[in-house]
C-alpha cells in the first residue's frame, strides 16, 4: 500500500467517527441524541487515535491534515514530492468519510428539520461570528496541535503507531479547552472535505454550506501550524 492510501484510510477513519459522533449527538432520533459537548469532544480524540494509528500501522505519516504535512515538510521532516499527493489523499478520505456518516444516519437527516445542524455535522461554524477572533481562534488550536505533537515526537522525529494516543489525548484536550468558539477545526481537509460533501449530497431541507466561513478553518490552521514548525525550530 503507497503511503497517500494510508493517508486517504486514515484521514476517512477520522472522519467516520469524529462526523460520526457529532450526527449522533445533534440530528434527532438518534440513541445518542443530546448527548452534549464532552461526547463529541471524547468521540474526536478516539477518531484521531484511531486515524493516525491506522495510517501509521499501514505505512504513511499519521498526519491526516494538510497543515502538519505543509509544517512537516517546512522542517526538513517530509519530502516536498509527497506533499501534494499527501494533501490530495486527506481531502479525498475526508470526503469519503462523510459520505459514510451520511449513509449511517441517512434517516436521521430526513427526520432533522434544521439546516444549520444538518449543516454541524459536516464541517464548523463559530459560536460568535467575528472574522478575525475566529481567524485567531484557529491559529491557537492549531499552534497548540502541532507544537504538542512535536514536542511530543522530539525524541526520535519519527512516530510509531503507539505515538497515535497522546495525539489524540492532546486533540481531547485542545477541544475541551480551546473548542468553543468555533468547533475547533484544525484542519483544512476535516472542514473543507465534509463541507465540500455537504454540497454535493442529496440532503433533504438542508441549508447552504456557508462558503463565506470556509477559507477561515483552512487559513487558520495553516498559519497556526507553521507558527508552531517555526518556534519549534528555534527552540529544539
Amino acid at each position: 500500500m503507497t503511503p497517500s492510501m494510508a493517508e486517504f484510510i486514515g484521514t476517512m477513519l477520522l472522519i467516520v467517527l469524529g462526523n460520526g459522533v457529532v450526527a449522533n449527538v445533534l440530528l434527532n432520533k438518534t440513541k445518542g441524541h443530546g448527548g452534549g459537548w464532552i461526547v463529541i469532544t471524547f468521540g474526536w480524540a478516539i477518531a484521531v487515535f484511531v486515524g493516525v494509528f491506522a495510517s501509521l500501522f499501514l505505512g504513511g505519516k499519521g498526519h491526516l491534515n494538510p497543515a502538519v504535512t505543509l509544517a512537516m515538510a517546512y522542517l526538513g521532516n517530509f519530502e516536498l514530492n509527497q506533499v501534494f499527493p499527501y494533501i490530495i489523499a486527506q481531502f479525498a478520505g475526508a470526503i469519503a468519510g462523510s459520505i459514510v456518516v451520511w449513509l449511517a444516519y441517512r434517516q436521521h437527516f430526513i427526520h432533522t428539520p434544521d439546516g444549520d445542524t444538518k449543516l454541524a455535522v459536516f464541517c464548523n461554524s463559530p459560536a460568535i461570528k467575528s472574522t478575525v477572533d475566529n481567524l485567531v481562534t484557529e491559529v491557537l488550536g492549531t499552534f497548540v496541535l502541532v507544537l504538542g505533537a512535536l514536542l511530543m515526537s522530539a525524541s526520535e522525529m519519527k512516530m510509531g503507531a503507539l505515538d497515535a494516543l497522546p495525539v489524540g489525548l492532546l486533540v481531547l484536550g485542545i477541544g475541551l479547552s480551546l473548542g468553543g468558539p468555533t468547533g475547533y477545526a484544525i484542519n483544512p481537509a476535516r472542514d473543507l472535505g465534509p463541507r465540500i460533501a455537504h454540497f454535493l449530497l442529496p440532503i433533504p431541507q438542508k441549508r447552504n454550506s456557508d462558503w463565506n466561513y470556509s477559507w477561515i478553518p483552512v487559513v487558520g490552521p495553516i498559519a497556526g501550524a507553521m507558527l508552531a514548525a517555526i518556534i519549534f525550530n528555534v527552540i529544539k
